[in-house]
């Protein structure tokens, strides 16, 4: 068995390496100071004309469509490479990724049809257009198969009324993707469907946000007697929760890779400052307590990273169902990165928890990460749910 990453994903790696020491880094001062301002407002942590210039120099790299199919404009280097680009952008605070974000894109891969193609899937892998999905709601957030919102035919139309909440992305998105139900005895058992709704369609509001920690800012979205046309259906009508739960599955494994990444970060960080600082009359590195914090960073590290790698090679080899996996990558990657940031802070001290660094935003943007796209005491309950009910895997 051969754990050695393929060459060109190895290039990938330090071309990315590169871009984000050279192109990301120096700008997290103006992230920390930016999101210190930006209070209860709404403005994107990037500046726009930064993002701008970001996402020239990524094209110019070759930093874009790792994982979009080649019939569609992309290079299809596949979910590891991109899981292996992320890890690295992640080295940063700045939060920047190349378009598109992978577990969109798959779920446009896999449902859109005929003209959706050109209208929705193509601009979206180009980068042209930006998308999100709004399937949670108040009293419906892990647990999707819950959800209220309704989708009825009323003269030939699809009607949607109901809200979402925790959108991410919603104000700033060319079209959303909408979950609704379209069958209430069936709900998740083929009762449920999504729609795809454009920028501006009369009866979407979206009058609340919800400010939050770091780069997160979801907003409350609301439905109004919306009419939608049978084209703008995506998929087939009430078959969408199977590949909405393996799109939840992608989006499991890019916030890993991106705790991986800020791992990394930080372990570099306590490496760096335990063989330079001195205290007591010998280096950090000399003390058994900073090389046990160094110690037990690196194996965690390496660990998660082994399974993220681990399963984005099985969604190369197209396995189906991954949802075990996806939930077990949620749980160790998110509360890895809390323990070795913590480590980090308690080495560096009292600068540790200046915004002098970037470990102090990172501590509070990683705890947002274990309660997005699921709680870990959730993921737990998957887990030990599968094996329950049908034993251990055949390794």
């Amino acid at each position: 068995m051969d754990f050695t990453l393929p060459e060109t994903t190895r290039m990938i790696r330090d071309t990315v390496r590169n871009f984000t020491q050279r192109e990301l880094i120096p700008h997290e001062p103006l992230i920390i100071r930016r999101e210190a301002e930006r209070g209860m407002g709404d403005d994107a942590l990037i500046p726009p004309e930064l993002e701008k210039v970001l996402q020239q120099k990524a094209r110019e790299v070759g930093l874009w469509g790792i994982d979009v199919p080649e019939e569609f404009g992309g290079q299809e280097f596949g979910m590891l490479a991109k899981c292996v680009v992320i890890e690295q952008l992640k080295n940063s605070i700045v939060p920047f990724v190349p378009p598109p974000e992978s577990p969109n894109l798959h779920l446009l891969k896999a449902l859109c049809k005929g003209p959706q193609i050109d209208k929705y899937l193509l601009p979206y892998a180009s980068g042209a257009k930006k998308s999100c999905i709004a399937l949670s709601e108040e009293g419906a957030g892990s647990d999707a198969a819950n959800i209220k919102m309704r989708a009825e035919r009323k003269n030939g139309k699809w009607v949607l009324n109901g809200a979402k909440m925790w959108i991410s992305r919603a104000r700033e998105a060319d079209f959303m993707i909408v979950v609704a139900v379209t069958d209430t005895k069936l709900k998740s058992r083929g009762g449920m469907t999504a729609f795809l709704v454009d920028k501006g369609t009369p009866g979407v509001s979206i009058p609340t946000s919800y400010p939050m920690i770091g780069e997160f800012h979801p907003y409350q979205v609301f439905f109004d007697e919306v009419e939608l046309e049978d084209s703008q259906v995506l998929g087939e009508v009430g078959n969408v929760f199977v590949p909405l739960t393996n799109r939840l599955g992608i989006r499991r494994l890019d916030i890993a890779s991106r705790c991986v990444g800020l791992a990394s970060r930080c372990l570099e960080m306590m490496i760096e400052q335990a063989n330079t600082r001195q205290t007591f009359g010998s280096p950090l590195a000399d003390k058994q307590a900073i090389q046990w914090w160094i110690a037990d960073s690196y194996q965690e590290i390496e660990m998660v990273r082994l399974t993220i790698h681990r399963l984005a090679w099985k969604i190369d080899q197209g396995v189906a169902d991954f949802r075990r996996d996806g939930s077990m990558v949620k749980v160790q990657a998110t509360e890895l990165i809390q323990r070795v940031v913590d480590r980090a802070i308690q080495l560096f001290g009292g600068m540790g928890l200046s915004k002098e660094l970037p470990l102090e935003y990172i501590a509070r943007m990683c705890r947002v990460l274990r309660i997005v796209e699921g709680p870990s005491e959730v993921h737990r309950w998957v887990i030990a749910r599968d094996l329950l009910r049908n034993g251990l895997p055949q390794q």
